[in-house]
């Protein structure tokens, strides 16, 4: 399902996973780029939102997470994030592609 609210995509959610809201035309500048997404301040995923989704929902992300704009320290860094694990099991599987590939 495809919404246009942000807290409509949190309502019952099992995982909530961000996309990347960086603006890859700009990455070279970084000024525009802060102005730009100061339009975008209330979409951060924060405590009050997480609280929508089920409650055994978790936090996921690719990392590097933008603190503080992307999401609050207290989602990233609490029980429903599974942030680190993510990052661990991508290393295992990185490693499995490369032997798979020696």
């Amino acid at each position: 399902e495809i919404v246009d609210n942000m807290d409509a995509a949190f309502e019952g959610a099992d995982i909530v996973y961000p996309k990347s809201w960086g603006i890859e035309s700009l990455f070279h500048k970084p000024e525009e780029a802060l102005e730009i997404s100061k339009q975008y301040k209330s979409w951060i995923c924060d405590e009050r939102r997480m609280k929508l989704a089920k409650k055994e929902a978790v936090y996921m992300h690719c990392l590097p997470a933008d603190r503080g704009n992307e999401v609050t320290d207290a989602v990233i860094d609490g029980p429903q994030s599974v942030v680190y694990q993510e990052a661990e099991n991508r290393l295992h599987t990185c490693k499995a592609i490369m032997a798979m590939t020696m």
